[in-house]
């Protein structure tokens, strides 16, 4: 009888396990029941936002797959939706960092090249076709941008703000997350280069970054915006600039595998949300 194989939801949540267990701590309280661990529910959390289930629907999974439960060490008990959801509310920005880290060390990433870009995330489930049909239109939405590695294709920082609006005040905060994962030189200076669209052009931008400079009708001046736009037709005939369209693919996966919407309802936690589908995109990766 051939062995069956492990199911790649099952190596996900291990994964998830293992991450949440190297950065939170054991338990909330000294004075907890400690029926489980925080990373034992923090790892469901996570696998139900992979999955795009709400904390009913991963509860129910979770009684009826003993492999999941298995691979986060839940043995007797299984935690309800409102642990789940209080774990959720539990969680900082920095931990998902933190965890995020920890997973990008673990395989070993280091880029030559990072791109940068945004994309819109709804503030409803509801389908295009009711809000057309309700009289309603789509106003304000989430946005998340995200750089992310042109040889690895994980998401290497983030940042979250509404839309709609532009995106050049956020790349130097891209840059800040991203830049420990950059290749360098010997005598450790960076050997990476930025990609990003116009919409990133900006005071922010450097003139070694690869981001077009917008002229519209008026003449480019500045010598910095002049050598970045050189670099950057340059870059289009190696064939090099052509790599930031890795991110747009990123994008799509993430919304496929996590949904195109936030549901959270509270600001903070569609804030944090940003990041977790961040990272349940590369412990899909």
């Amino acid at each position: 009888m051939s062995q069956r194989r492990t199911s790649h939801y099952t190596q996900v949540a291990k994964l998830a396990y293992e991450i949440a267990e190297a950065v939170l701590p054991r338990y909330s309280h000294r004075n907890s029941p400690h029926r489980y661990t925080q990373a034992q529910v923090a790892a469901a959390v996570l696998m139900g936002f992979y999955l795009d289930l709400s904390y009913r629907e991963m509860e129910e999974l979770l009684h009826g797959s003993e492999q999941i439960c298995q691979a986060i060490g839940l043995k007797e008990d299984i935690p309800d939706h409102t642990t789940l959801y209080r774990m959720y509310k539990r969680l900082r920005n920095g931990q998902l960092v933190a965890m995020n880290d920890a997973l990008l060390s673990r395989m070993g990433v280091e880029e030559d090249g990072i791109a940068v870009d945004s994309t819109g995330f709804g503030l409803t489930q509801a389908s295009e076709h009711f809000i057309s049909r309700s009289g309603k239109t789509r106003q304000a939405f989430m946005k998340g941008m995200y750089a992310v590695g042109i040889g690895s294709q994980y998401i290497l920082g983030w940042q979250s703000g509404w839309g709609p609006g532009g995106d050049m005040g956020y790349l130097n905060g891209l840059r800040r997350k991203a830049h420990r994962y950059g290749r360098r030189q010997a005598n450790g200076r960076a050997a990476w280069f930025l990609l990003g669209d116009k919409g990133f052009d900006g005071e922010q931008a450097r003139a070694t970054d690869l981001i077009p400079p917008r002229t519209g009708k008026q003449h480019i001046a500045r010598q910095d915006r002049l050598i970045r736009r050189a670099r950057t037709d340059q870059a289009r005939l190696d064939g090099l600039y052509g790599q930031r369209w890795k991110v747009e693919t990123v994008h799509s996966v993430m919304k496929r595998k996590s949904g195109d919407a936030i549901r959270s309802r509270k600001a903070r936690h569609q804030h944090r949300e940003i990041a977790v589908k961040a990272l349940v995109y590369n412990l899909h990766r």
